[in-house]
């Protein structure tokens, strides 16, 4: 005979309703609508789908997609999931310190809110929002020249924290000096120049849905604005989107290819840096660097930081990818100026795992852009959360309890091939 049939049988019983009350209890409603909504984000991928969910396809497009084939983006992505770790035990990290310095000033995390366009059609909360929870936060935001809020009203928005004013190279360099000045007037610390776009990059997504600046009401785009009725209604009754920085009107209902083909200056050369320094007073950031040559370059030149960025795969598709690079850049110029990187982080292994390659700050920009469409400024929060919370947790992990013990003992890409297989 089977033990199983030897065994005593399970007492059961009809449960009683004071039994069932305590479990079927509703949980707490605390915070807004939208904190509700983006607390049940575990990452930043949720976070990505709920932002889907709640802006027009052509929006959210413009934030997900890439250029040509999106190989670039696809890549950079890749290289993160490539990382092996090599953790070490027996360690005590019960107390993780995330704090860095970076262009002689500190930080809570080591990094950084990249800039990014447009920011109020993702979101009516926009630029001030994500300035906000990058100030309470402790981390430096990046406010960009195609921002929709002007540098004075994000500046008011978060009068305490850190603010870099990144700048495209215009074919009007009396625009761009008083862009600088203005920047200079408000208390930005730092300026970012944005180098790779000497034309604009082929984004198909964006030529499919006809996206213009400020979105343009086609019958196709107002009925995909009406399944997201309340996208629809901010962007309905709250002030137009525009280009804050730009001269009103100088862009009205262009094609992000036609804007770039406008304003944006293909004629730049590294000699012009000198410019920009006799205007600026404070550091200079080169951003969108993919050689070690030019790396090198810039650092003779004495700008205090690079940039790795192929520009989250926007430009150049099959460029470098910037995590790949970032190795041999390090070893090149490492220690005369700080080597950032960006471009495919979602995470903040993925943070880790640049820091320990050898990244002085990483950029994040369409991380907090997915938390921003999913809940306006509670989703950004929700992302920062979310990476500082796995920032921490890796750190922990790893056997190590502060940013600059971080290295290359404890990463390394894995030894198969970043692609297996075609990305087709």
């Amino acid at each position: 005979m089977s033990r199983s049939r030897n065994a005593t049988p399970l007492a059961r019983q009809v449960p009683r309703w004071d039994q069932l009350a305590p479990l079927l209890k509703r949980a707490p409603r605390n915070g807004s609508r939208d904190e509700r909504r983006v607390a049940r984000a575990a990452d930043i991928g949720d976070l990505r789908k709920l932002g889907l969910r709640r802006t027009p396809r052509s929006v959210f497009d413009y934030v997900d997609g890439a250029a040509t084939d999106e190989h670039s983006m696809r890549r950079s992505v890749e290289a993160f999931d490539n990382i092996e770790f090599l953790p070490r035990v027996l360690r005590d990290v019960s107390k993780i310190d995330t704090s860095t310095t970076t262009l002689g000033l500190p930080s809570s995390m080591p990094f950084a809110f990249a800039p990014t366009g447009f920011t109020r059609m993702m979101h009516a909360a926009g630029e001030p929002a994500v300035a906000r929870v990058a100030a309470r936060s402790g981390i430096p935001y990046t406010l960009s020249t195609m921002g929709t809020t002007s540098i004075e009203d994000v500046a008011a928005a978060a009068p305490d924290g850190r603010r870099w004013f990144q700048l495209y190279v215009w074919n009007d360099r009396d625009r761009s000096r008083f862009l600088i000045e203005r920047a200079q007037q408000a208390g930005y610390d730092a300026l970012v120049l944005t180098v790779d776009v000497p034309v604009p990059g082929a984004r198909l997504r964006d030529t499919r849905h006809g996206l213009t600046i400020p979105p343009t009401l086609t019958p196709r785009t107002f009925i995909d604005g009406a399944l997201h009725p309340r996208w629809l209604a901010d962007f309905l009754t709250t002030p137009p989107i525009e280009f804050a920085s730009l001269v009103s009107g100088t862009t009205q209902s262009m094609s992000l290819e036609q804007i770039a083909k406008t304003l944006f200056d293909p004629t730049v050369l590294m000699d012009d840096l000198a410019w920009f320094r006799e205007i600026w007073r404070g550091p200079i950031v080169v951003k969108g660097v993919m050689s070690v040559e030019d790396a090198v370059a810039l650092a003779d030149l004495g700008v205090e930081a690079i940039v790795l960025s192929n520009h989250g795969g926007r430009q150049l598709d099959r460029s470098v990818t910037p995590l790949e690079l970032l190795p041999d850049v390090v070893a090149a110029v490492g220690g005369r100026i700080e080597v950032w990187v960006d471009t495919g982080v979602r995470s903040g292994a993925d943070i880790a795992a640049a820091i320990a390659l050898g990244a002085d700050l990483v950029m994040v920009g369409r991380a907090y852009l997915y938390g921003l469409m999913a809940g306006g400024e509670a989703g950004v929060q929700r992302a920062f959360d979310l990476l500082s919370t796995d920032l921490i947790r890796t750190m922990a992990l790893l056997g190590v309890t502060r940013v600059s013990d971080l290295n290359s003992s404890q990463v390394r890409f894995r030894r198969t091939s970043t692609h297996e297989g075609s990305d087709r």
